[in-house]
């Protein structure tokens, strides 16, 4: 029997899976475990939610008495430097299994009366705001512990940044974030992907196809929501592969009250049918706009860039065609001239290719910016899969980083440079009897 038909043996096996329970007792097990055994990956994680850098001990069902009730939450962190001792619970879901907040209410209580500092959560849900809980739980629990949220695909990106990007110092503990990472990738591992758009999908679609659509519509406020949540999952695959944090970009404003973005999206897809957003990718030209056309059916992504501050119209646009050589001839080119109202000149890149002057309405105007755009057909099915919304978004995203905004880079002007003293003198070339001035940088060469 050939070797490479053999199963190789696993530090975190996903055979012997037999039932909810058992997924996530397993999950949180090797979770935990390897925050303990990999120093650099448990410090990640612990940070953010105001960890010290320093040893970390984790457990898993510890017994707790709560009004004369036995509980046992799925984990426990502690973390020690010095005299200083932060420890959280933890409660861990896995598939399509949701907290549940009478639970995360009584392990706040458990954490208030033991003097311990967070509960955190580790759920397939993304919330559609970072930092926000996914599940509403009585403020008042929250006075004096904190209630943190990871997702497993954030768990998931986190190990593989460590991993291949930030690095590992021990190879042997790189190995086994290595492992914890095949046993998160496995679909039996319960830590799913983002996989479905919501109940009210379906209706909610028809309805902007059938132009129907009113902001009282049930199911409207959690499609909007689901689409930011695709949005911060699309960030977490991207910045996965590129060892960065791609993030959704929101105003002040809608970070402080996430009310405020998800009624903005509502009103969109009501007025104009459509969902959009924007994600920050660390040293992109620019962010990465994302807009869902129900009614058009089409997914399109793309950058506002600023044109060079010199040169003709024609020499700017030539700029960024150059950028452009391995781009997909699709991509649509739009031109914005300084003091012109409306949209600009439009055209195909394999157009603009031929002709550049075709993004040039007005040569007396002056190009102040480009907009370079990727539309690709959208998917109508809820879940994941051929034709599905969420397939087609994210295709979108990464095929449009990947293929144009990957490839893009800002306008510099060129440094001054210095001009040189002449090297022949006066002597040389001017009768010393009429030599009345020292050279001077006005003379003609």
């Amino acid at each position: 029997m050939p070797v490479e038909s053999w199963n190789e043996a696993r530090l975190i096996p996903t055979s012997g899976i037999n039932g909810a329970e058992e997924q996530e007792r397993r999950a949180t097990s090797a979770l935990l475990a390897v925050m303990t055994a990999v120093r650099e990956y448990g410090r990640a994680l612990t940070k953010p939610f105001g960890a010290p850098a320093g040893t970390v001990e984790t457990y898993i069902e510890v017994p707790f008495e709560l009004a004369e009730r036995r509980l046992f939450p799925d984990g426990l962190i502690r973390v020690s430097r010095g005299q200083t001792v932060w420890t959280a619970l933890v409660e861990v879901k896995t598939g399509s299994n949701v907290l549940v907040a009478e639970q995360l209410e009584n392990y706040l209580d458990i954490a208030r009366e033991q003097g311990y500092d967070a509960v955190i959560t580790i759920s397939n849900e993304i919330p559609a705001v970072a930092g926000q809980h996914p599940t509403k739980v009585d403020g008042r629990k929250l006075r004096k512990v904190g209630l943190y949220h990871l997702s497993w695909t954030q768990v998931l990106a986190e190990a593989v940044m460590q991993k291949e990007f930030r690095g590992v110092a021990d190879p042997d503990q790189a190995w086994i974030l290595g492992e914890l990472i095949r046993y998160l990738e496995h679909p039996r591992s319960g830590a799913m992907e983002f996989d479905d758009m919501s109940d009210s999908w379906v209706g909610i679609r028809d309805a902007v196809k059938a132009g129907t659509l009113r902001a009282s519509d049930k199911g409207l406020t959690e499609v909007a929501s689901r689409f930011d949540a695709l949005l911060r999952f699309a960030g977490l695959s991207l910045g996965r592969q590129l060892g960065v944090e791609v993030t959704p970009l929101l105003s002040r404003k809608e970070l402080a009250d996430p009310a405020l973005r998800t009624q903005a999206l509502v009103a969109e897809l009501v007025e104009h049918g459509s969902m959009s957003g924007l994600i920050k990718v660390p040293e992109a030209i620019a962010p990465l706009a994302v807009t869902a056309d129900l009614r058009a059916g089409t997914v399109t992504c793309y950058v506002d860039i600023d044109a060079p501050r010199d040169g003709r119209p024609t020499t700017r646009v030539n700029w960024l065609v150059r950028q452009l050589k391995e781009a997909p001839a699709t991509v649509v080119l739009e031109s914005h001239a300084a003091r012109a109202r409306g949209h600009g000149a439009a055209e195909l890149l394999r157009v603009v290719r031929e002709d550049p002057s075709v993004l040039v309405e007005d040569p007396s105007k002056e190009l102040r910016s480009f907009r370079v755009a990727l539309q690709r057909p959208m998917g109508a099915k809820r879940g994941r899969g051929r034709g599905s919304f969420i397939d087609s978004v994210l295709g979108s995203i990464d095929t449009f980083y990947d293929e144009v905004a990957a490839h893009l880079k800002a306008w510099s002007a060129k440094p001054a440079k210095m001009r040189s003293d002449r090297d022949v003198s006066v002597e040389d070339e001017v009768a010393p009897a009429l030599t009345s001035t020292a050279i001077s940088s006005q003379d003609e060469e």
